[in-house]
């Protein structure tokens, strides 16, 4: 037995997005009481990360940190990339998306995702322009 769905995160520029509300939420109305939770965001320019969801200043800094790892394209260590056509902030959301995961997978148990007390579900947006990110839930 095994349930799928698909969330719709509708961002605003870099940063990490919390849907773990809406995944608990999902997880509870299944058929599935127990099983393997996988997520998987359907795009190259943004990732999936579990992290903590009590201070936002975790959030900023993780953000601060892979901006500075990762500079725009308008930054002169960047003068290498050939990818620029469509932006700036492009070809570093596709390398931030190679460093860090596209799919996550948490146990759960008694139809509850199985998440620590201060972890929450995130994508983590690499791209300035609003987007609508499309995330698949498979529950088996």
């Amino acid at each position: 037995m095994a349930d799928q769905t698909e969330f719709i995160i509708e961002t605003h520029g870099p940063g990490l997005y919390e849907f773990t509300r809406d995944v608990t939420g999902w997880v509870r109305n299944t058929r599935c009481r127990t099983g393997l939770l996988t997520l998987f965001v359907r795009h190259t320019s943004c990732s999936l990360v579990i992290q903590e969801n009590a201070d936002p200043e975790v959030r900023d800094d993780l953000t601060d940190f892979f901006d500075r790892l990762v500079p725009p394209g308008t930054d002169p260590a960047m003068s290498y990339l050939r990818h620029t056509y469509e932006g700036p902030d492009d070809m570093p959301a596709h390398i931030k998306s190679a460093l860090l995961p596209v799919c996550l997978s948490i146990p759960v148990s008694d139809a509850r995702p199985l998440l620590g007390t201060w972890q929450g579900v995130y994508l983590f947006e690499h791209r300035t322009a609003p987007h609508h990110r499309h995330v698949v839930a498979h529950l088996a």
